[in-house]
């Protein structure tokens, strides 16, 4: 199964590097390029693509808004953030409007394959690491000082709790399996349940809600 991609970067170098990386793999396939926010949002709408690597800095709509706009609409497209960690700031905020994951531009070659295909698979790419800087960034601006104090988590078992703390902390369904001493099988079909109780789309939205609703204090 071919997964079809569409890039959407303000970079002509960035666009390039990226085809040039994809055209060696014939499981993957460049549908079309963007330059900004808008045109990845036509791309979608005319190509139908899996997957958009999508660059959050872009001139007229950025990829926040963008994100948004795809993930609200019909298409099955997810969209994969691409950044650069140490300065943009955008990335909770993406990750909120409905990113299924993200890539750091300065990611190997091959990690960066690995990342689209496991996106395109259904997944979400939270790399364990990356969520640990993720939160350490975004949940500490000043602006979150003035939205609501944590809600508690209603409708999940106290094991589906102990399961969705550690998502928030990074771990893997092979790390939550060793950390309570339970079958990988059985770690999966935990966070399985609470994408299915807690109406989330996927696993980064599992880390958000475990922030959000205070199971995973932020970084002091």
């Amino acid at each position: 199964m071919t997964v079809r991609v569409v890039l959407a970067d303000d970079q002509p170098l960035v666009r390039s590097g990226l085809r040039v990386l994809m055209a060696d793999h014939p499981d993957l396939e460049v549908v079309g390029e963007a330059a900004t926010g808008a045109e990845a949002v036509r791309l979608v709408e005319d190509t139908d693509p899996d997957i958009v690597v999508m660059d959050i800095r872009m001139p007229g709509m950025d990829g926040i808004e963008a994100t948004r706009l795809i993930t609200a609409g019909p298409a099955t497209t997810r969209v994969l953030v691409l950044t650069t960690f140490d300065e943009d700031d955008h990335v909770y905020g993406a990750l909120r409007a409905g990113a299924s994951g993200f890539l750091v531009k300065d990611m190997g070659l091959d990690d960066i394959l690995a990342a689209i295909r496991v996106v395109a698979a259904g997944d979400a790419l939270i790399a364990p690491g990356v969520t640990r800087r993720l939160i350490a960034e975004f949940v500490r601006r000043p602006a979150r000082a003035t939205e609501q104090p944590p809600r508690p988590v209603e409708g999940i078992t106290e094991r589906e709790r102990e399961v969705l703390t550690l998502v928030g902390r990074g771990r893997s369904n092979t790390e939550i399996a060793e950390d309570l001493f339970i079958s990988t099988a059985t770690a999966k079909s935990h966070v399985s349940r609470l994408l299915m109780k807690l109406g989330a789309r996927d696993r980064v939205q599992l880390v958000i809600t475990a922030y959000e609703t205070g199971l995973v204090p932020p970084p002091r």
